[in-house]
């Protein structure tokens, strides 16, 4: 057996004491974190003023809204949606893209704004019309602006399965309706 020639420092050694220690060093940081957060939405801050009012804000279910789509009695799919405040209220709006459901071929988007209101979601604006014989995809809000990729046809002989052109669309709301805007059609 051998034996040190030092002994052990008395802080390698645990006692009661440094468990108690410890255990009253987390618990003051515990306490501390609580006490400091910041105040919650609604009330009062450190100063006693008023915080920010609690908005309870309903999801928009997307697929809970008629559409102003003809699909011939076909259901519609919803391809893409984002949400966010797009006429700065501060509550949010959702933003679909819909076609009919099809077997064969890419049928056009529709783009359609939603908003929830007392008898449920409904459709408050069309940002693209599937008249256009477009598809949105990547779809979304940010800043209050609407985003989407449009995929198009350059000619009526292009396949609608195979869509040929692409461009990048920007919608934002403005003088009380929604203004577009289109980067160049490039071919893809």
């Amino acid at each position: 057996m051998h034996t040190p020639a030092v002994p052990d420092p008395a802080h390698t050694r645990t006692r009661p004491v440094h468990w108690i220690a410890t255990a009253a060093a987390l618990a003051a940081v515990v306490t501390a974190a609580g006490l400091l957060q910041p105040a919650a939405a609604g009330t009062p801050d450190a100063h006693g003023a008023p915080g920010a009012p609690v908005v309870e804000t309903p999801v928009i279910d997307a697929a809970a809204v008629t559409y102003p789509l003809d699909c011939r009695g076909a259901g519609q799919d919803i391809t893409a949606r984002a949400t966010g405040d797009l006429d700065g209220d501060g509550r949010p709006e959702t933003v679909a893209a819909v076609r009919c459901a099809a077997g064969l071929g890419t049928p056009p988007n529709g783009v359609y704004v939603l908003t929830a209101g007392p008898a449920g979601p409904r459709v408050v604006a069309t940002l693209l019309d599937p008249a256009e014989r477009q598809n949105a995809i990547a779809l979304t809000v940010r800043g209050g602006t609407v985003t989407a990729t449009l995929l198009g046809y350059s000619t009526p002989d292009v396949p609608r399965c195979c869509p040929d052109t692409s461009a990048t669309a920007k919608w934002r709301w403005s003088g009380g309706k929604f203004l577009r805007t289109t980067a160049e059609t490039k071919r893809v």
